[in-house]
């Protein structure tokens, strides 16, 4: 079934949930269900495959025959993926889900009533628990995405490698700064105004690129605590893995390079340069090889490819931006405030608003 771009007499606008595939058997035979079985009627899974090599499309194709599913002829990453899947969507919203995510019954609902009630809104994540400590927030999204002023991420609810509990201390809807891609509504007519992910990120830091420049072109991004789904988390790569610490420093650093004021870019990403070598430093002393050889190759990649990522930003903002988007945005360093003062919760970073 193909829904249209209308909304139906129902008034429920349509959407289509886009599922990225690759490999996952696994995931989609333990959490495609729960999406199956979601409330929202105006709902079309879409599953695009990046040319897996098990055999999850006949899995698929035998098992859940309402599913949509697209091929795609190779592997082109989180970022990639979700580019080429934007043909295959024809309506208004699209929920961008990864396979390793449980939802509720009704968790789409409230996605769809948040935007439909701002068209400046651009996405909406919900509520991210982690699935094997259903009461405490996860790494990916917790309750919201922020962003320091070094462009350090970090999540209501999560920072760091710290996870708080959910005892309901971040129940109220906010505009944050970036959603996660691990579940987040989607505007389709501003995803063809300004695009969707940077393809050459491959996998991560892509939806904070593309929340970055949403804002920058004077869009919401929002959290809406109504909606609740469950995240098993490292599901394509564990946090600990050296490949996954180099695409997040990457990318980071090009994320910076983007879509940072005009004026700002040398002195933040300077600071940026010490601040990582830091991070190396103290990998150092516990003789993680792996992770400063993340960091070096991280950072000897963006820096070298320096000209592309400045004609990008030329390419992206015909006018570049000359002040931070608020929102989500904090004009202090959390990594000083964590790592320095030893702050672990969101709520008690100064100046924070709830």
């Amino acid at each position: 079934m193909t829904l249209d771009d209308s909304v139906s007499p129902d008034n429920m606008t349509p959407v289509t949930v886009v599922i990225l595939n690759w490999n996952g058997k696994s995931w989609l035979e333990k959490f495609l269900p729960s999406v199956v079985a979601s409330s929202y009627e105006k709902m079309e899974i879409l599953v695009v495959d990046n040319a897996s090599t098990d055999d999850s499309v006949t899995f698929l194709h035998k098992n859940f025959p309402s599913v949509r599913v697209e091929v795609l002829d190779s592997n082109y990453g989180f970022a990639g993926g979700y580019n080429l899947s934007l043909p295959f969507v024809h309506t208004p919203y699209l929920v961008l889900l990864n396979s390793d995510v449980e939802v509720d019954p009704d968790w789409l609902g409230p996605l769809v009533e948040m935007a439909d009630a701002d068209p400046a809104i651009a996405a909406v994540q919900p509520k991210i628990r982690a699935i094997h400590d259903r009461e405490s927030f996860e790494y990916a999204g917790a309750a919201g995405g922020f962003i320091d002023f070094f462009a350090y991420p970090f999540c209501r609810g999560r920072l760091f490698d710290i996870a708080e509990k959910d005892s309901g201390q971040y129940d109220a809807p906010l505009e944050i700064f970036w959603a996660t891609g691990a579940c987040c509504l989607v505007r389709k007519r501003v995803v063809e105004e300004i695009g969707l992910f940077e393809g050459e990120f491959f996998a991560h830091m892509e939806e904070i690129d593309f929340c970055w420049r949403a804002k920058n072109y004077g869009y919401k991004i929002m959290y809406q605590p109504q909606s609740v789904v469950y995240h098993v988390g490292g599901g394509a790569l564990p946090k600990s893995n050296p490949h996954k610490t180099f695409l997040n420093v990457r990318n980071s650093l090009a994320c910076m390079y983007r879509n940072l004021p005009q004026g700002q870019v040398f002195f933040r990403m300077l600071v940026r340069l010490v601040l990582d070598g830091v991070w190396g430093f103290r990998s150092l002393l516990r003789w993680d090889w792996g992770t400063i050889g993340a960091i070096i190759q991280a950072h000897w990649a963006f820096f070298r490819k320096i000209p592309h990522w400045r004609k990008r930003r030329r390419e992206i903002y015909p006018q570049l931006p000359t002040t931070m988007p608020q929102g989500g945005y904090y004009p202090r360093s959390v990594v000083w405030l964590h790592f320095g003062k030893g702050i672990k919760h969101w709520q008690d970073l100064p100046s924070i608003k709830s």
